[in-house]
């Protein structure tokens, strides 16, 4: 059974939810709705990663996300940290979480990996060609799928050199990072492929433009979080070890129906 990812955003400007969850008795809170809806994992974090969004210091992305995680993990959830800075990432272990998803895959710190190695936490390595400010400028691909995979294959081996275990790493294919919305599609359509390449495999579609720009102008947060819950229930179809949703119970339901179609198992759970 694909796992649930709960979006957890103690930030002022996330694209969807900014500001919603910047007190830290706020977020403690969602999570613990997302964790009574259904999710597996939570996933904290305090700077966003939105087209166009400017970078934030450490310092105040850690004063952001490290009560929440400390409060969370010591009820019992599996975190995340949502990070692309290494003094944030093991400051989070520290604190209580199990995971670092970070979109550049190790690329936007060079601290990263060589941090993460020395821990026991898992990697999630996101495709990424650029920040946020500026998202689109390398959005240009010959073959898409090809460069795709060859990218992360080398984020595979930039971890493994730094020390990181096979087992403890997680591919992201970066949706709505680097690609615009018909690459998206393209990539999607390439899960099978992805996932033949090793590691587990994250899938992000949750509310992003290129959802918004396939249903129209009527693009309301309800209509895409349905369209969410379908793309979830297609990568698990397709082989996703977890989607990283904001509207966890919608995702959960559309999971379950999947997996009863498939006749499998639809009860999940984390395993380290």
């Amino acid at each position: 059974m694909t796992l649930i990812m709960g979006i957890v955003n103690v930030t002022p400007d996330s694209f969807s939810d900014g500001g919603r969850y910047v007190d830290p008795d706020v977020a403690i809170g969602h999570g613990a709705r997302l964790r009574a809806d259904g999710a597996h994992i939570l996933d904290v974090g305090g700077e966003s990663t939105r087209p166009g969004a400017e970078r934030v210091a450490p310092r105040i992305e850690q004063q952001r996300v490290l009560p929440v995680i400390e409060a969370l993990a010591a009820g019992g959830a599996v975190v995340s940290i949502d990070t692309l800075n290494a003094d944030t990432a093991h400051a989070a272990i520290a604190a209580g979480a199990r995971i670092v998803n970070d979109v550049s895959g190790g690329l936007a710190d060079p601290a990263m990996l060589e941090t993460l190695a020395a821990t026991d936490a898992d990697i999630v390595l996101g495709h990424w060609r650029g920040p946020s400010a500026d998202m689109y400028a390398r959005a240009d691909y010959v073959d898409l799928v090809h460069e795709l995979s060859a990218e992360l294959l080398e984020r595979i081996d930039a971890a493994a050199a730094a020390g990181i275990a096979p087992s403890r790493i997680v591919l992201d294919p970066g949706i709505g990072f680097g690609k615009r919305g018909p690459q998206n599609w393209e990539t999607l359509r390439a899960l099978p492929r992805l996932v033949g390449l090793g590691p587990r495999v994250l899938v992000g579609t949750s509310r992003k433009r290129f959802l918004g720009e396939a249903l129209g102008d009527d693009a309301s947060l309800a209509r895409r979080d349905l369209a969410t819950a379908v793309t979830s229930a297609l990568s698990a179809r397709d082989g996703a070890w977890a989607v990283r949703v904001h509207d966890v119970a919608a995702t959960r339901d559309a999971l379950r129906v999947a997996a009863l179609w498939s006749d499998e198992n639809p009860e999940g759970t984390w395993t380290p």
